[in-house]
């Protein structure tokens, strides 16, 4: 999760909402990619840093399908980016600060978790989400 503070931190240097994520190979300790939210970089608005790292996984493994892999992401991803994580079969989504706004992974919606879709990862929720939170809460106070 410090991975993805870092993340963020260069998110919010860039004028973004300060979101980070890294995807995990599957031995759990090598990270296969990175990503912070690009949006207002990059004028797009899928420029999420779950959909960054997890094309940027896919992309270097070769193949969409991230099985045995974790994203881990500083604040729960919205119902894009589940979708998103649902379909590449990632493994395990760990996150840092919940979303009660826009959450799709147990908040607001339980995408990943849905009983009816063929996939579901493990969700892990709250690995220091203090401190996730507080770098949102910073960001938007400053603006």
């Amino acid at each position: 999760m410090r991975l993805a503070l870092d993340e963020a931190e260069r998110a919010a240097r860039n004028g973004d909402v300060p979101v980070g994520a890294i995807v995990l190979a599957p031995d759990g300790s090598t990270v296969l990619a990175s990503g912070h939210n690009e949006r207002e970089a990059a004028h797009d608005p899928t420029a999420h840093a779950e959909l960054l790292a997890l094309r940027r996984a896919a992309a270097a493994l070769g193949q969409w399908r991230l099985a045995d892999c974790t994203l881990v992401v500083t604040l729960e991803p919205c119902t894009m980016c589940a979708g998103a994580i649902q379909q590449s079969r990632i493994d395990r989504l760990v996150y840092g600060a919940r979303d009660e706004k826009a959450g799709a992974a147990g908040s607001l919606w339980d995408v990943v978790r849905d009983q009816r879709l063929n996939h579901r990862p493990e969700v892990v929720e709250g690995v220091l989400a203090e401190e996730c939170a507080r770098l949102l809460t910073a960001f938007f106070r400053d603006r």
